[in-house]
């Protein structure tokens, strides 16, 4: 038998609207079989369906003093990044894993800097062979890629399908997605199940084919440098960015629905459909905006609610994997049980090694200062480890 050599926590989620947890019960006897000791926060699963009984019967510890439990952590594994108030409770050296949204939660990195924790954002894993267990981005972006397509026919005062009745013919309903990665990908076919005409657009050459094959039309703005390395999106430059705006403005103009997917990791969203192509749209249109947590690809989302520009209705859709709480934190869980096996060494101790190429991508802050590069501009600190 392994004795405990990790404290593990996994806290409730303090953010409005939040229903994820980061463990569930079975990924909790998986961190046990590692030789680790979990504590979860009271009513940390209940939003997910996984009870404080279930997370006992699997060996957890239900705690009684949630501010104790972080200062003694030694791996906090979270779905969003901690407030400042609380990141500030962590020992130095803690480990914090989770996907962080640094750019949006720059005090939040300061204060985990400054506390000497070492933080993995699960948004900077790279889409390697090897990462493929631990890509939280990837196993969220289906389940919202799902939601947006549903939430954008739901919205939408025109049906998606073609109906042909004695009465006369309707049209499919045409659906243009912005970004081709995982969610989008995912919004392209079940649009496309539900019966809509689909277009779509990235800025990656590769993405083409992935469209086509799922039976949408390809609108062609790509770029041989959209894409870095890691598999994701590169943020393109103004030129870049007008002339993929020139190419789409047509084609949203007789668009029904239009959802935004494209987020560049840890970096504000591009802004893809400004005011002036919003004003071009049919009256009844709907913008779905999966993008709204990082700034939005329409100009006009607003992250706090929904709004109606000249007619069109602009739904701002973060975080869509929260409206299936249970799926969504089973495969979360699994991916953060992954990256806690990857930095558990031989001697059962969380040590994250810096010379591993997902550890190096990853890590955010750690030894008192911010490696993530773009991160420690925005903070106008430009030490790197």
């Amino acid at each position: 038998m392994l004795w405990p050599v990790s404290t593990v926590l996994v806290p409730a989620e303090r953010a409005a609207g939040e229903t994820r947890v980061a463990a569930t019960p079975d990924s909790v006897g998986r961190l046990l079989r590692l030789g680790h000791h979990v504590l979860v926060e009271p009513g940390a699963g209940a939003a997910s369906g996984h009870a404080d009984e279930a997370y006992v019967a699997a060996g957890a510890e239900i705690v009684a003093d949630a501010d104790a439990a972080w200062s003694d952590a030694e791996v906090v594994l979270v779905v969003g990044p901690p407030d400042p108030t609380r990141a500030a409770l962590l020992p130095a050296g803690a480990t914090l894993i989770g996907l962080l949204s640094p750019a949006r939660n720059l005090e939040t990195v300061r204060t985990l800097a400054e506390r000497q924790v070492r933080a993995l954002a699960l948004e900077l894993v790279p889409r390697i062979s090897r990462a493929q267990a631990m890509d939280a981005l990837t196993s969220q972006a289906n389940l919202a890629g799902y939601r947006a397509a549903i939430v954008a026919a739901a919205a939408s005062p025109r049906s998606f399908p073609l109906f042909m009745t004695a009465a006369g013919t309707l049209r499919p309903a045409t659906v243009v997605v912005l970004g081709a990665g995982v969610a989008g990908l995912q919004a392209i076919a079940t649009a496309r199940r539900l019966g809509a005409l689909v277009r779509a657009n990235d800025i990656r050459p590769a993405a083409a084919e992935e469209v086509r094959s799922l039976g949408a039309e390809f609108i062609d703005t790509t770029d041989e440098a959209g894409q870095a390395e890691g598999g994701y999106a590169r943020a393109a430059s103004a030129s870049q960015l007008s002339a993929q705006q020139e190419v789409l403005a047509e084609h949203l103009a007789a668009a029904d629905a239009v959802i935004c997917t494209a987020v560049v990791p840890g970096k504000p969203a591009p802004t893809l459909v400004p005011a002036e192509m919003v004003e071009r749209m049919a009256p009844g249109a709907v913008i779905v905006d999966l993008a709204a947590a990082e700034g939005g690809n329409c100009a006009l989302t607003d992250p706090s609610g929904e709004v109606t520009h000249h007619g069109v209705r602009l739904i701002p859709a973060a975080d869509l994997a929260r409206s299936l709480p249970g799926e969504a934190s089973d495969l979360y869980a699994r991916n953060t049980q992954a990256v806690v096996e990857l930095l558990t060494d031989d001697d059962g101790v969380v040590a994250p090694d810096t010379d591993d190429a997902i550890v190096d991508a990853a890590l955010l802050t750690a030894d008192g200062v911010v490696r993530h590069g773009p991160t420690a501009e925005l903070l106008g600190d430009h030490q790197r480890a």
